[in-house]
């Protein structure tokens, strides 16, 4: 009998943040939880990173997956955006190693191939695939947010099986600053 895989896929976002957790028992998918974090106005952006780690933590604590996906930021115009973003997604990176999770980031357009076939879907097009492929009606929220994370989660699962060689991953933080010197500054 093969082992549960259990995959938590993270939309980073600093108003909104996708989170969405899946369990792979031989190829087949289960929904395990699909949510969205709302980061108040009124939070600084101090205090929304520490509400990013402190509740990506316990996603970790409640479903103890075995790896942790995040959609790596999308190269914009407005620079303090991408900043902010990266800032959040390295808070959720962060929570993940020190958790001692192995992560894996793939880019937006990435994730949107691996669940449309079509790197330019919308997201109504992915959260419309999710439903199809995970056999859903709905989600519990109706946030396109919490259903990139779930993407991102299901785009894990299709391409650790050997389909893609277009992500990076780390073990740790020892792996994770080998592989990026230039962040260590």
């Amino acid at each position: 009998m093969q082992k549960e895989k259990i995959i938590l896929g993270i939309d980073p976002g600093t108003a909104v943040m996708g989170f969405g957790v899946i369990s792979i028992v031989q190829s087949q998918i289960t929904l395990l939880g699909v949510e969205e974090l709302v980061l108040k106005k009124s939070y600084n952006h101090e205090s929304k990173l520490k509400v990013i780690f402190d509740t990506t933590l316990a996603f970790i604590d409640r479903f103890h997956p075995d790896e942790v996906a995040l959609e790596a930021p999308f190269f914009g115009k407005n620079v303090q955006s991408m900043l902010k973003l990266g800032r959040a997604q390295g808070v959720a990176m962060a929570a993940s190693l020190h958790r001692s999770i192995p992560i894996c980031e793939y880019s937006p357009k990435k994730v949107k191939q691996s669940i449309t076939g079509n790197g330019n879907a919308s997201k109504e097009q992915v959260s419309a695939m999710l439903k199809h492929i995970l056999k859903i009606k709905e989600f519990s929220t109706s946030s396109l947010d919490a259903s990139d994370g779930l993407a991102v989660a299901v785009c894990h699962h299709f391409n650790s099986n050997g389909l893609s060689t277009d992500k990076e991953s780390y073990s740790g933080w020892e792996s994770f600053l080998k592989k990026n010197p230039q962040r260590l500054r």
